[in-house]
């Protein structure tokens, strides 16, 4: 028989107790630290550090948005999956329109992706909302075309797509963008559902 831990409290104890201690957290305020510290425990990488953007008051602004009982838009199914829902403070709503059928017709008209095409969607639920895009670059592109176009801020924008093509570009462009958005992004390369979601549920309650 393989011994192991099967307590499942200790396993999460003695996880975040391990990063803490491998993790150069120094650079985070409390709050953001926090974040951090569940988006690492979704990645297993402690070197994740490094690649965090954020503004100082990111934490407080997407707390106090679900608190008010904002949505949480999310671009891919598995982000919405990953938000734990009994951490939510208002049962907000979490939604993803990547399955809406308008999406296919809608991407075709604006000759961009399914994932552009569902952030269109957002629009009327945008206003003070906790974005959540964890994998489709284009649809952080489209978030910030609409926002600079008129579109309605929301709140934050958390986590960040993963991969080779316009994932560290869209991250940048968020930083970058004119409208100062509260957020907190894994730059570069990385970021992914996961990372996505574990930030979404460190902000959305304190308990780690």
């Amino acid at each position: 028989m393989l011994e192991y831990i099967r307590d499942g409290a200790e396993i999460y104890r003695q996880s975040f107790a391990t990063i803490r201690a491998e993790a150069d957290l120094d650079r985070f305020p409390p709050d953001v630290s926090r974040a951090v510290v569940r988006m690492i425990h979704a990645s297993g990488q402690v070197d994740l550090t490094g690649d965090i953007a954020f503004t100082p008051n990111v934490v407080s602004a997407a707390h106090e948005a679900l608190e008010a009982g904002a949505p949480i838009l999310c671009d891919a199914t598995m982000v919405a999956a990953g938000v734990t829902r009994r951490r939510l403070p208002r049962d907000n709503e979490v939604l993803c329109l990547l399955g809406d059928p308008r999406v296919p017709d809608l991407a075709r008209d604006l000759g961009d992706t399914r994932s552009a095409a569902a952030v269109e969607l957002w629009v009327d639920r945008l206003e003070g909302a906790v974005v959540a895009i964890g994998n489709a670059p284009t649809a952080l592109f489209r978030l910030l075309n609409l926002i600079a176009a008129g579109a309605p801020r929301p709140a934050a924008v958390l986590g960040g797509p993963v991969g080779f093509i316009g994932a560290a570009e869209s991250k940048e462009a968020t930083v970058a963008h004119p409208a100062e958005l509260e957020h907190l992004l894994v730059l570069g390369r990385r970021g992914g559902s996961a990372i996505t979601s574990a930030a979404v549920n460190a902000i959305a309650c304190e308990e780690e």
